[in-house]
């Protein structure tokens, strides 16, 4: 593989299956979709758009479910092979210091990171309005809550997985109160977590498949050509929304700056897990697993609002489809 990755260890037990005989997508579906199933948990109605990390030789993560009274809740996962997961039924109860935030309304569509020595989770919180909540742990059992990171409306909030210019970096999405009908990817850096600015523009919608908005997915891989940014994209369709995925590379030291996106997706509703459920025509990518040693990715997404899938690619297809097909 000649494309370099920074930062990105070995992960010998990725979920993995090789692609079809015969087909050449760059990004392709796992034979086992839906991986966890709407029902997975006793309070469930739904499971989706959740983030998934390496540990402890295993696999452990945040899980957006939606519950039987139809309440966003986070929950606790933990898997040995990244395909069969054992989530926990009650929601996580983050611990908080200041009363003014501690009360929790809903959250939805996490994203978790290590950054130095432990782990951060993002999510879309309420405060007076959807906005970025913020939380740690080192062993997914004890989560402590972090100030809001910006003021409503914000969503999609996506840590970079080191700091940027001696700052952490995020990516996110503002947005309004609804069903935003809008929104594009903006970046924004924090000397100590708390206090965020040098807020910077990175991109809007484009044609087509993400011609009504768009926002960060899984955590921005390092590479040799740049960070590696998997984005969602929506349509405005007769029939709704339709969510599908690409790719963006990023300047390494100036991130806001976009170096090339892909102008066709790599991966959009299809499959009929993907196009019927709680919401119909949706693949939304939160998380993504490298293997450092072969260039294996796997991606969990949520499908329809309803169910958590995988997809595999390898990261070096990736770039090189990014670049050949970008319309920046």
């Amino acid at each position: 593989m000649a494309l370099k990755l920074v930062n990105v260890g070995a992960l010998p037990n990725i979920p993995w299956e090789d692609r079809p005989a015969g087909m050449s997508e760059v990004v392709w579906r796992s034979a086992n979709n839906p991986v966890i199933k709407r029902n997975a948990i006793p309070s469930s109605n739904s499971i989706f758009n959740s983030a998934v990390v390496p540990f402890k030789g295993e696999f452990a993560g945040v899980f957006r479910c939606d519950n039987r009274a139809r309440h966003m809740q986070l929950h606790t996962g933990r898997s040995k092979d990244g395909y069969h997961w054992t989530l926990e039924n009650d929601p996580i109860e983050f611990e908080c210091a200041e009363p003014e935030i501690a009360h929790f309304e809903y959250g939805y569509d996490p994203r978790v990171v290590w950054i130095e020595d432990r782990y951060y989770v993002t999510w879309c919180n309420w405060f007076h309005g959807p906005t970025i909540g913020a939380a740690t742990t080192t062993d997914f059992k004890t989560y402590t809550q972090l100030e809001n990171a910006f003021l409503p409306f914000n969503r999609n909030g996506v840590l970079f997985p080191r700091k940027i210019n001696g700052n952490f970096a995020m990516l996110s999405r503002p947005s309004d109160n609804g069903h935003t009908p809008f929104g594009d990817i903006f970046y924004s850096e924090s000397p100590d977590f708390v206090y965020w600015g040098k807020h910077r523009y990175v991109m809007g919608t484009k044609g087509g498949w993400q011609s009504t908005k768009v926002g960060a997915g899984p955590i921005p891989i390092e590479t040799s050509e740049g960070w590696l940014m998997i984005y969602h994209g929506v349509l405005t369709s007769c029939n709704g929304y339709v969510y599908s995925f690409g790719a963006a590379l990023l300047d390494l030291e100036k991130p806001w700056k976009v170096i090339y996106r892909t102008e066709p997706y790599l991966l959009a509703p299809w499959e009929s897990y993907e196009t019927a459920g709680d919401v119909p025509n949706v693949t939304f990518p939160c998380a993504a697993l490298v293997d450092g040693d072969t260039g294996r990715m796997a991606i969990y997404y949520g499908a329809a609002d309803t169910v958590t899938c995988l997809a595999f690619a390898k990261i070096d297809e990736m770039v090189d489809f990014v670049k050949k097909n970008s319309k920046v």
